[in-house]
């Protein structure tokens, strides 16, 4: 044996007796035309980004997006905050260490306080904050920690529709996941009695996903009051919330008005899950920013909780991206930077409620058949327009106008100067749809 073969035996973990027909049998495979992974199947395209990919081969001039959920100025051009631009001129320099796995202390509790509020009022020492990798992250850890210390068997319900991603994150971190009715596409609204009716139908002690606010697709919110019976039904059931956080403050440019529902759960004591992310409201989308809060009655488990979620981290990630987590943190520790962001969250929340209206006014002008009224009483960047798949197919392949097959558009892509085109392409497709 030569003096390379006996230092590849001695760095594998591979008994030297076996050692020569093992690299004599990997050379077999390597000269062969067969492969370990021939059996793996191809998997369906992401259907936003699937859209994305063909929005962006399309060469067309009058090409218009309305697919991605990501902020787009009067001219359709990406977003930069001037309070994440104050923000990253401070930080230049700023050592790049690893963070601790469990992140930034200091992000942690501002994204407790920004979520909770007053409602905290000394819970936060039952609380266990984590940074984790945007509110996708957040929830997969959540949904880890589900699965290891809820009772065996626990399922989480997703809204039907959901952001697709929900059931994802809980088939791959080995969780059941079903689902509790939530929009009427007849009203084109809540279908407030279906959700009370299965939360009701559901095993005791199930996990919830509920929206903060902005709900994704379909941008239809609970009133507050409605909140207050499904806090109701949820106590009666020993429910648990998960709150998945992706637009507090730019849903109505409210920060305290979008985080009603959080803060009504934490105030009506119940041990709860929340993943917030910090792609919208900071337009940090490629930073991957978030954090995860768990609520518990006891003080004294939290220590345990920590370790354990620090565990997970470690396994997944090893610790968290740095520059995205000290941009928010640099912000929302400086009142001035904070004002600043406030104002342009009610900036670009006030963009998408004008481009709402001006959506609507231009169906009126052309008489489109029908009530649009909805698009003006949802909220956030999205809306559920009730355009059929064959309506959609018309706007895409005759218009280039990319949407989803939902008829899900994401009003960040309309401004005036494709506001009217838009609308036409919706009065043919409503006019001419098969």
């Amino acid at each position: 044996m030569d003096k390379v073969s006996e230092r590849i035996k001695n760095s594998l973990f591979v008994p030297v007796e076996m050692m020569d027909n093992t690299l004599q049998s990997n050379d077999c495979s390597a000269s062969s035309n067969s492969t370990l992974f021939e059996n793996v199947p191809l998997a369906p395209v992401d259907p936003i980004l699937g859209v994305s990919v063909a929005f962006k081969a399309d060469t067309d001039p009058n090409k218009v997006d309305t697919s991605v959920g990501a902020y787009r100025d009067e001219n359709g051009k990406p977003y930069v905050l001037k309070s994440v631009y104050e923000a990253e001129k401070r930080l230049l320099g700023a050592p790049k260490e690893y963070l601790p796995i469990d992140g930034i202390p200091e992000f942690n509790k501002l994204s407790a306080k920004l979520l909770y509020g007053d409602a905290m009022n000394g819970k936060e020492k039952r609380m266990v904050t984590v940074q984790a990798l945007s509110g996708t992250g957040a929830l997969r850890i959540g949904i880890i920690f589900i699965r290891k210390y809820l009772p065996a068997g626990t399922v989480v319900y997703v809204s039907r529709p959901s952001w697709a991603n929900h059931h994802n994150i809980c088939k791959e971190s080995g969780v059941k996941s079903a689902e509790y009715t939530y929009y009427n596409p007849k009203t084109k609204g809540l279908d407030f009695e279906g959700m009370i009716a299965d939360m009701k139908a559901a095993p005791n002690g199930s996990v919830f996903v509920l929206h903060l606010c902005a709900h994704n697709p379909t941008g239809v919110d609970p009133t507050h009051e409605q909140w207050n019976v499904i806090a109701d039904v949820m106590r009666e059931k020993n429910h648990i919330p998960f709150m998945d956080c992706a637009y507090q403050g730019y849903a109505s440019g409210d920060l305290d008005y979008d985080a009603y529902s959080a803060r009504l759960f934490l105030n009506r004591g119940f041990e709860m899950f929340s993943a917030q992310s910090y792609s919208k409201n900071f337009g940090l989308y490629g930073e991957r920013a978030g954090a995860l809060t768990i609520v518990s009655h006891r003080e004294d488990v939290i220590p345990k909780m920590l370790s354990q979620l620090k565990m997970d981290i470690r396994a997944m990630y090893s610790s968290p991206p740095t520059h995205g987590a000290r941009i928010v943190t640099t912000v929302l520790s400086d009142p001035e930077l904070t004002a600043l962001w406030v104002k342009e969250l009610k900036e670009m929340s006030g963009r998408i409620k004008d481009v709402r209206q001006k959506v609507v006014d231009a169906l009126a002008q052309l008489n489109v058949p029908g009530s649009w009224k909805h698009i003006t009483d949802q909220i956030g960047m999205f809306t559920y327009t009730g355009l059929s798949p064959a309506q959609v197919e018309i706007l895409v392949k005759k218009y280039h106008i990319y949407l989803l097959g939902s008829g899900r558009v994401s009003l960040a892509g309309l401004n005036d100067n494709n506001i009217m085109y838009f609308a036409k392409a919706v009065a043919d497709a409503v006019q001419n749809a098969k």
